[in-house]
């Protein structure tokens, strides 16, 4: 996954989070720790999720020294570059590739298909893990029953609305798609100089909530063999809805046609956006850069279309081990990492969710009304994209973003622009077999 855009100002956490692998002593619940004297493991960590990540990393892996008496070496890659590093690496076999890589969700089936990630599901059950880990993403990294690697973080988009602004006009927050439109429809008319609800072309999981929130699928696998469903019946009808609240019900601008989640954003800071689909992230994120929306933003979960919750895209980074030299020491390297005080200090630093049930419970029970609702979405309706190595292609060259946006255009009418999606997917699928 491409890395998600943070907010400036980070989450104050505090998870019940398993001390697995946390202790000086190594007798956790994964074992013992093991004999790392002379050996060094490399790690790859993609840069920016945490603004300054090095102190993190220092304390973390001079922790994993004194536990076992191994070094680490850790480097910082980009994420525009790091997809072709790995698959170079890969190649190269075991002298090449890292000990342990962060490895954003969407890419997990591709490194797993070649071989070159290690299968740790033993080793998380092991750990009394397994029982613990978020479903939406437990379910990304494990490819045929085999899970490549433990959750890290995640985000996950809800609602984040104007609360002044719906207080002011006696709004409530949606709960269905009716009043989804109802309430966008209320807000054009009440608020003209605001843009209701974007619906932007350019932003991808704008649009899944309402693939998934209808029962449709963006791919179904059958057979062991991936084939679209964005031209579905039920995925057809989310589309119509969500991009007829722009071309028949007027509450998103034409301009919006092209807009990026950063644009949206943009306009919502600027104080011209009522209500938007956004991330976890975002509400700190907006008042960082506009103080004056302090107390005036409210959240709640994308509902589905007759009520409870549509899916949202769950996206984040595993930590995995690969098939080099040290995969036992890269394994309690992960531990250390994605459970207990390092994973509680990550979360706090990043403002990202953990990966676990009871991190992300903890978070929600503190009842803070802009992070409980994301924490009910992620747990109850966090989805992820299909697990096909193809899908990362499919991603790349903005297929859905070019369906969306071809509707909006009125070049294609929804079937049309569905059809002509599924066909790209489904030749991109063919590819990958």
């Amino acid at each position: 996954m491409r890395k998600i855009v943070i907010g400036a100002v980070a989450v104050a956490m505090t998870m019940g989070l398993a001390a697995c692998g946390s202790d000086d002593d190594g007798k956790d619940k994964g074992g013992d720790a093991l004999d790392g004297k002379g050996k060094t493991l490399k790690v790859w960590i993609m840069e920016g999720t945490n603004p300054d990540a090095k102190p993190f990393f220092k304390e973390l892996n001079a922790a994993f020294e004194k536990k076992t008496g191994a070094k680490v070496k850790v480097e910082y890659q980009q994420w525009a570059t790091a997809q072709k590093k790995f698959t170079t690496a890969i190649e190269g076999g075991a002298d090449q590739v890292p000990d342990v890589a962060e490895v954003g969700t969407t890419w997990v089936p591709q490194f797993a298909k070649t071989g070159a990630l290690v299968d740790v599901t033993g080793d998380v059950k092991k750990a009394g893990l397994d029982s613990d880990l978020v479903e939406g993403l437990k379910d990304a990294g494990t490819l045929d029953g085999k899970q490549y690697g433990m959750p890290w973080y995640a985000g996950v988009r809800s609602i984040v609305y104007r609360k002044d602004i719906f207080e002011k006009h006696h709004l409530k927050a949606p709960t269905t798609w009716k009043e989804l439109r109802d309430t966008a429809i209320a807000l054009k008319k009440a608020e003209p100089g605001m843009t209701a609800f974007p619906v932007a072309g350019g932003a991808e999981m704008f649009t899944a909530p309402f693939v998934w929130g209808n029962g449709g699928q963006l791919a179904v696998e059958e057979g062991g063999k991936w084939k679209s469903a964005i031209n579905s019946p039920e995925a057809v009808e989310g589309l119509k809805f969500y991009t007829d609240l722009a071309l028949k019900d007027k509450v998103s601008p034409v301009k919006a046609t092209t807009w990026l989640e950063t644009d949206v954003a943009a306009e919502f800071t600027k104080g011209k956006v009522a209500m938007t689909i956004g991330g976890n992230w975002t509400p700190k994120a907006l008042m960082a850069e506009a103080p004056e929306l302090e107390g005036k933003l409210a959240a709640a979960p994308i509902p589905g279309k007759d009520g409870g919750l549509a899916k949202s895209f769950l996206g984040g980074s595993y930590l995995s081990t690969f098939n080099g030299h040290n995969k036992e020491l890269a394994w309690e390297y992960v531990k250390l990492a994605t459970t207990g005080e390092f994973a509680t200090k990550w979360a706090e630093q990043t403002n990202y969710f953990p990966g676990t049930n009871s991190g992300v419970q903890a978070m929600a029970d503190k009842k803070d009304p802009l992070v409980e609702p994301f924490a009910k979405q992620m747990i109850e309706g966090g989805a992820t994209v299909p697990k096909s190595p193809a899908y990362g292609e499919i991603q790349a060259t903005k297929v859905i973003v070019k369906m969306v946006q071809s509707i909006l255009k009125g070049d294609m009418s929804v079937q049309e622009a569905a059809d002509k999606a599924a066909e790209e997917m489904d030749a991109a699928f063919a590819k990958s077999e």
